[in-house]
């Protein structure tokens, strides 16, 4: 009688933790979608890695693009939480049309532009050097979605040579694009941001685009007003701007706005 009893009462635990392992490992992850900027992309995939440890049960979902790409998503209804653009002028877009959420605003880091040329390439010493014959074809972000394409044709317009500099240009739909076709000499240079030409080494950084010549590069972050994990959203938002966060940032390259 006594085995029996201690049969039943180990079966009856076995079977209240099978139930307990079932109900924990069935638990299911908090899933939000945030779309930033293809210059984003190393920067943003090592920062989920590190988010993996300080929120387990939270899983965040990239998508990256041309910034304005991903407002047209936005607009069009995508199911996105957060938006981190490469140019306020994208955020600003959403901004007047209600979609996002104002108080959670905020510049996150900054960057820079340059020019960038094959490896292997020699004579090219400055953005100067767009307008002569010493660059034939240059690859430029699409300036009317692309903000890295925007600050290009800034840059070229402060030095008087943006209609030279059009007429052999190779337009891109993003900014890695621009690095690939470089990085692959299809064009003799290209414009993008110093973080991008950072983590190639098929391309040389000529010159940094001169002051003055453009807008600041800044990246604002918000949550968009029709997130469906808004709380979740917000604690990851303000993550971004914590110590263990930022340096990620700068490791690849970004200034940090404070």
């Amino acid at each position: 009688m006594f085995h029996e009893i201690r049969s039943r009462i180990l079966l009856s635990g076995i079977i209240a933790l099978s139930l307990s392992a079932n109900i924990f490992a069935a638990a299911p992850k908090t899933e939000i979608i945030v779309s930033a900027a293809a210059s984003l992309t190393d920067t943003m995939n090592e920062l989920i890695e590190m988010y993996k440890k300080v929120k387990p049960d939270v899983t965040v979902t990239p998508t990256y693009g041309s910034s304005g790409s991903l407002q047209q998503q936005i607009e069009q209804g995508a199911p996105v939480d957060i938006f981190l653009s490469a140019s306020p002028k994208q955020m600003n877009a959403l901004s007047k049309q209600g979609l996002i959420l104002e108080d959670t605003r905020k510049n996150v880091v900054e960057n820079k532009v340059v020019l960038i040329v094959p490896k292997s390439s020699k004579g090219i010493t400055r953005f100067e050097d767009a307008a002569t014959d010493k660059i034939k074809q240059i690859a430029l972000g699409e300036p009317s979605s692309v903000p890295v394409g925007q600050y290009s044709e800034e840059v070229f317009t402060s030095l008087g040579i943006l209609d030279k500099v059009k007429a052999k240009a190779i337009y891109a739909k993003d900014v890695r694009q621009v690095l690939t076709y470089v990085e692959m000499g299809e064009v003799d240079a290209g414009v993008v941001y110093a973080t991008d030409a950072a983590i190639s080494k098929k391309v040389t950084v000529i010159a940094t685009a001169p002051e003055g010549t453009h807008k600041p590069v800044i990246y604002p972050a918000a949550l968009v007003k029709t997130s469906a994990q808004p709380q979740v959203a917000k604690a990851f938002l303000a993550w971004l701007s914590s110590p263990e966060a930022s340096k990620i940032f700068v490791k690849y390259g970004f200034a940090v706005v404070k």
